[in-house]
Order: C-alpha cells, then sequence, then structure tokens
C-alpha cells in the first residue's frame, strides 16, 4: 500500500508542477492564455473527429473546454487511447502472427448456417474480427464461484507435461497463489515450460517490486505486462486485463476469477465474493494458447513456433463434443470493440429472456438503448449489480443507470450477500458468454481482454442455474428505490454520468 500511495504523490506532484507553471504563464501573458485557448480548441475538434464513443468525446470535450491548462493535461495522459504508432504495429504484427495458426471449419459453418442464422452471425463477426474461429470437440464446464473452480485448476495444474501458462490481472500473495506457486516451481523442476503474465498496475499494491525476477530464481518464466512508472504517460491506459489459465493445451480456464484469495472467499472483503469462470477441455483451448502466446512474444519481443504447443492429433481423438465454443478477445490498439459488439449482438438476438451478471454498470447509449429496446419488446432483462460494493463511488455511478433501465421494464438485482465480480450473459437457453469484460468504459475500450462464446453446451444452462439461484438471493431494486435517493447523492451521480467515460 504505501507504494501505492508514493506513486499516487509522484503523479499528483507531476500535475501540479505542470498545472501551476502553465496557469502562471497563462495569467502573466496573454499570448499565452490565448495559445493555450486555442490548442483547447483544436483538441476539441481532433477529439470530435475521432471514431471513438460518442460519451467519450462529449466528457473530453466539456472538461477541455471548462478548463483548457487541467483538460488538456489530463487528455494527453489518460484521454489518447492510442500508443505510439511503433509499438502498435509491433503488437499488431504478433497478433497476426498467432491468427495464422487458426483456421475455421468450414462444415461447422454450413451446420451453424442452417441451425441458427443469428448464432452464425455472431460466429462469423467472432473469426472475421478477433481471429478466433468456433470449435466442437470441446467440453465445457461452468464454475459458479472460485471456489469450486480453484480445486479444479490445481487438479490440471498436477498432470501438466508439457507446458503451462497464466495470464492475469492481480496476483496476490496468499493461500490461493502459494498452493498454485508450489505447483509452478515443481513442475518447472521437472522440464515443464511454465509462463506467467501479470499486469504491472493490476498487481501493484499485491506484489512486490520486480516480483517476475523473484519468480524467475524459481525456473518460472515471468513477465509483468505493461510495467508501471510514476511518469505520465498514455501507456497506463491499456492493462492486461485478461484471465487464462492453459494446461499442455489441453485444458483452459477463464472468466473474472484473479489469482487472489478474496477470489476463492478465503479472506472476507465485501461481504461473499461471487465470481464465475469456466473450464475447456478440447480443441477451443488452442484460441487460448495463442492469446497467451500472442502475448507473451510482443512481450518478450521474440517469435517462436506456436506449432510446438498444438495438441497432437491422437489427443484429438480423446475429446468429447459439447456444442460449440469459441474464445475471442479483444485489443485496445485498433477501432474495432468486439467485446462491445459480442454483447450488443447477444442483447439484440434475445427472444425470451437475457441474463446479465456485471460488477460494474456504468455503459454508453449504444447498450442503454439496447438493453431498453429489447425489455421493450417483451424480454425478460434482468440483470444483477453488488449489493456490498468496493468502490463505493462507481456504486453510485451504476445506480444512476437503473432509473432509465426500469423505466423501460428491465429488471435490476443487487446481490445481496456481497460483491459480485461475475461478468456472464445468458440469453434464451441456448447462447452464453463468461470471460473477464465488464459493463464499463475501460473493460470495453481500454483493457486487453477475453472471454468465451457457447452455444448450446452444457455450460449455457448452468449458467442458467446458477442465475436462478442469484436471483433469488438478491433484492429486486424498484422505481421507488431510484426516487427516494439522497438529493446530494443524485446530484453527484449527474456530475459523474457526464465523466463516466473517464472513470
Amino acid at each position: 500500500m504505501k507504494k501505492v500511495v508514493m506513486i499516487v504523490c509522484l503523479i499528483l506532484l507531476q500535475f501540479a508542477w505542470m498545472a501551476t507553471v502553465l496557469f502562471k504563464f497563462s495569467y502573466t501573458y496573454t499570448y499565452v492564455n490565448y495559445g493555450i485557448r486555442f490548442i483547447a480548441v483544436c483538441v476539441v475538434i481532433y477529439i470530435i473527429n475521432q471514431w471513438n464513443n460518442p460519451s467519450s468525446k462529449l466528457s473530453w470535450t466539456f472538461l477541455i473546454l471548462l478548463s483548457p491548462v487541467m483538460g488538456l493535461l489530463l487528455y494527453l495522459t489518460f484521454g489518447r487511447k492510442s500508443i505510439t504508432k511503433r509499438t502498435r504495429q509491433k503488437m499488431d504484427g504478433y497478433i497476426r502472427q498467432a491468427l495464422k495458426h487458426t483456421n475455421q471449419t468450414p462444415e461447422i459453418n454450413q451446420f451453424l448456417e442452417e441451425q441458427d442464422k443469428e448464432v452464425y452471425r455472431q460466429t462469423k463477426y467472432i473469426n472475421d474480427w478477433s481471429g478466433y474461429p468456433v470449435y466442437q470437440n470441446t467440453e465445457t464446464k461452468y464454475y459458479k464461484c472460485g471456489e469450486d473452480m480453484f480445486p479444479d485448476m490445481l487438479v490440471e495444474l498436477e498432470k501438466a507435461k508439457h507446458f503451462i501458462f497464466l495470464e492475469y490481472f492481480i496476483v496476490k500473495e496468499g493461500y490461493m497463489f502459494n498452493q498454485i506457486l508450489t505447483v509452478l516451481e515443481r513442475k518447472a523442476k521437472a522440464g515443464v515450460d511454465v509462463r506467467l503474465i501479470y499486469d504491472d498496475v493490476g498487481s501493484i499494491a499485491t506484489l512486490p517490486d520486480h516480483y517476475y525476477d523473484i519468480l524467475k530464481a524459481k525456473g518460472i518464466k515471468c513477465a509483468a505486462f505493461n510495467p508501471f512508472r510514476p511518469i505520465l504517460s498514455v501507456l497506463m491506459n491499456n492493462r492486461d486485463h485478461r484471465k487464462i489459465m492453459v494446461v499442455d493445451g489441453i485444458v483452459g480456464f477463464t472468466g473474472g476469477i484473479n489469482l487472489s484469495d478474496e477470489y476463492i472467499n478465503q479472506v472476507e472483503r465485501y461481504g461473499y465474493w461471487k465470481d464465475t469462470g469456466v473450464r475447456l477441455k478440447g480443441e477451443g483451448v488452442w484460441s487460448l494458447t495463442l492469446m497467451f502466446l500472442s502475448m507473451w512474444d510482443c512481450m518478450s519481443d521474440r517469435k517462436e513456433d506456436y506449432e510446438q504447443f498444438r495438441v497432437h492429433k491422437e489427443q484429438k481423438n480423446k475429446w468429447v463434443s459439447d456444442g460449440f465454443v469459441q474464445p475471442y478477445c479483444d485489443c485496445p490498439l485498433d477501432a474495432e470493440y468486439v467485446c462491445e459488439t459480442v454483447y450488443l449482438n447477444i442483447i439484440n438476438q434475445a427472444m425470451e429472456y437475457l441474463y446479465i451478471f456485471t460488477p460494474y454498470l456504468i455503459i454508453d447509449n449504444e447498450i442503454l438503448t439496447a438493453l431498453c429496446n429489447t425489455a421493450k419488446r417483451g424480454v425478460d432483462v434482468r440483470i444483477v449489480t453488488p449489493g456490498v460494493p468496493d468502490k463505493r463511488m462507481i456504486f453510485w455511478l451504476t445506480q444512476s443507470y437503473y432509473q432509465p433501465l426500469i423505466e423501460s421494464g428491465v429488471k435490476i438485482y443487487q446481490y445481496r450477500p456481497g460483491f459480485l465480480h461475475a461478468k456472464s450473459f445468458l440469453c434464451d437457453d441456448k447462447i452464453a458468454t463468461v470471460g473477464s469484460v465488464n459493463l464499463d468504459y475501460r473493460s470495453l475500450y481500454l483493457h486487453f481482454e477475453c472471454g468465451v462464446y457457447m452455444y448450446q453446451t452444457k455450460a449455457v444452462l448452468e449458467l442458467k442455474q446458477d442465475c436462478l439461484e442469484v436471483f433469488a438471493s438478491s433484492d429486486e431494486i424498484t422505481m421507488e428505490f431510484c426516487e427516494k435517493q439522497n438529493v446530494f447523492v443524485r446530484l453527484f451521480q449527474g456530475v459523474m454520468r457526464l465523466f463516466a467515460p473517464l472513470c
């Protein structure tokens, strides 16, 4: 925690120094003041002409015109989604290299097109714009909480013979990670290729400095994604929010569960910690393997033979076919918002019901309108958010979206036992997605994310059963709740809504 405080103080000091210098010059010299205002107008024109989310444009425009000095400083630091052209081209190259090793089976496409055109169009979109195909020959298992998934993770890690890949936003020393680390260290000594990626900002308060060196000394290959430095930089915006574990290319886990004790309720934070995850066994794991390898190679600046990590054909004969699965990911370095489009397509395709778990409900006009319209045409739309927040201001911001949704017929629930961290969509007993993607601006536009789209798998109905149990243990929010909120809270919510894309 001391490290976090120190870094925050250094950043604030930089802001204060730059703002003081600019304010001083702008008020001392009239031409400097006019110059800054001219630059502010030019930046606003630039922002308006970008292919970005309209809500984000409005927020930055208001802030920059309200206070040109602070607005420009904040925008230059946090507002620009794009990193340097060289870095973007480098990462794009590694992603394209990985996608050369994917191939959509024509027979699956043909079957889906004949079976369900809406599902076919969704899978085609994901394949065309994320690059990852839809698979059969993959068995799914859904987990309604971290403490159910953790034992299976350990079991699969113990089976590893060739490689173990882990990519997580948060890694924290404690009961959960120490047990995993014991297995990783033992497997590394036995010659298994063990690699771990953790996000440096996500783990800034949970791991010591240069923790990757500690793991390397244990024989574990490790890298911190986008190492954080207390220097104002646009690079702080783009974080690796994925949760991926792959063992031998045969088994893969993903979802919302990080490697920290609260995710398996070994420690209590904000009441009971409710999360979800999914395990894949079979062909679909290849996409998770490639997602990890493209990120790893980009960070290590090397190109390796991906085919050495592909499972042999003899193993494929043992796999069970369980519907259709399509792991997908999103990169913030292009203008294609894959995760948001996947969510929007599910919302618009729903005919009977749509159930959503999300820890944060900070949505743009497109998603808000889609949810309202889906409810208005008679679909049973239900959204579950936390009953106990992890961030009070973000919780108030989430609640500010309740009223228009409820007015349109959407049912909103707050999870009574504690904090709901799950990111899951379920639709009409046939479609579901489980992954790392929150319904907020950072997940949808700024972070590296992943998820699994599923059609007619066992996990779909397992998620439905979990949804019904969660509804029973949650409080439904009414219009009376919205209207009786404290006037100061409602005023604060109004202001926060304006700056929601910046949160």
